[in-house]
Order: structure tokens, then sequence, then C-alpha cells
């Protein structure tokens, strides 16, 4: 039985046994959580999720209505995804051929954003404090602090921890932190 004390659990949700999940968190109406299922202190799991077998989610992640996070993506701390998020884990799935054992692992680093119907294709990472664009198609492997926007998604630029756009200064508008591009990777400034 899973232990859910101090965490809030919805009426109308489903959590299977041989989960962990951490003090704080709150699942929603609808949502499932699956055996092997781990979701981190202080999480938001919004309606009608689904988080697979053996999923990771971090602390402090929040999960919006309608995703459904298939087994093998590792969800790091403080990673936002957005409303109707799909992820994928075989990259040539047939209802008739069981490709269980081709799943792939995807990799969403600490503090990165998801918007809104973005598609994650399986086998990629996306890195710490990247912004996806609602509606982008992820077929590759996303740097840190990169914006991706589009069909496929294409970087189009650079984003702060705060998650503001840079323009070509490299210091965020909220909160004046500095950056610096070396060898074409965005960095902290005290970082280089």
């Amino acid at each position: 039985m899973a232990n859910l004390e101090n965490v809030f659990v919805h009426p109308t949700a489903v959590v299977d046994d041989a989960v962990s999940i951490g003090v704080g968190s709150k699942i929603w109406h609808f949502s499932h959580i699956l055996s092997g299922a781990k979701v981190g202190r202080n999480c938001v799991i919004g309606q009608n999720v689904m988080i697979g077998a053996n999923v990771e989610i971090g602390d402090n992640s929040k999960v919006q209505n309608n995703v459904s996070v298939y087994e093998n993506v590792i969800v790091g701390d403080d990673v936002f995804i957005g409303p109707s998020a799909v992820f994928t884990n075989v990259k040539t799935p047939r209802a008739f051929i069981n490709r269980k054992t081709e799943f792939e692992t995807t990799h969403i680093r600490q503090g990165a954003s998801i918007g809104a119907n973005a598609t994650i294709v399986c086998g990629i990472s996306l890195g710490q404090y990247c912004l996806i664009g609602a509606g982008a198609v992820v077929t590759k492997s996303v740097p840190d602090f990169a914006l991706f926007v589009g069909v496929p998604a294409r970087q189009t630029g650079w984003v702060s921890k705060a998650g503001c756009v840079l323009d070509s200064s490299l210091m965020c508008p909220l909160d004046g932190s500095k950056y610096q591009i070396v060898d074409g990777k965005l960095f902290f400034q005290r970082d280089v």
C-alpha cells in the first residue's frame, strides 16, 4: 500500500500499491498513479493525469491537466509540464507489435518548462531551465536554457533561469542575472 500521509489525493484519483509520493504533493481529479511510480515532495499532479509505472517525478514539479507520463520518462526537480503535453516511449509504434523492450528513456532536467500541447519524442533530453513552446514537436535533445518552438521544434533563442527570453545583452529583465555564451552553450556569467 502506498504511504499517503501528508499527501492530498482527490477521491476520484487512483493510486496503485507500491507508489512513492512525497510530503505536500497533491493528486487531483481522475488521475492515476501506477505501481512503481515515484512522485517527489510538493508536486501538483493535475486533473486526468496518468503517471506510468517506474516514472520518476522530481520535487516541486507540476504536471498540468490531461498529461500521460509514460514509463522511462524521468522528470527532474522544479519541472513544469503544461496541459495536454504528450510523451512517447517508442519511436516506431505498431498496435500489432509488442515493442516494450524498445522503450527509450527521456530525461527532463531541473527547471525545464514544457508548454501546452507540446509533443516530446522519446530518447532525448530536455536541458536545465529550457523552455519548450506551446504546440512544439521536440525530436532532438535540447540544451540548457534553450528556447525551442515550432514543428519540428528548433532553437530560436535563450531563456533565463526565471524563464524570460534573453535579448543580445544576455541579461534577465526580471532578476538582472547575466549570462554568457561559451562554445554554443549558455552559462550564468559567474559559472564560466
